[in-house]
């Protein structure tokens, strides 16, 4: 399976940016697939994926703050 980019952008928390990519892939019945790469820094990535690109835009906007916050936490625990 290839994936197509589709679209990039950015989520910024507390002044840093984020780029996440977007992709759309064919699945093996011919349905449409759309994942979401958001890199948080070298070799860390989050990988999400559902039936619309809107729905990971909605998705990255809530779990990037949830993911760093939530390091945050650990380390200081």
């Amino acid at each position: 399976m290839f994936r197509t980019l589709v679209k990039t952008e950015a989520v910024a928390v507390e002044g840093q940016v984020f780029p996440v990519r977007f992709f759309e892939v064919r699945t093996g019945r011919g349905l449409r697939r759309y994942s979401a790469e958001i890199q948080l820094g070298p070799g860390d990535h989050i990988i999400l994926d559902d039936d619309s690109v809107t729905n990971l835009e909605a998705r990255a906007a809530r779990l990037v703050p949830a993911t760093l916050y939530s390091r945050i936490l650990a380390r200081t625990a």
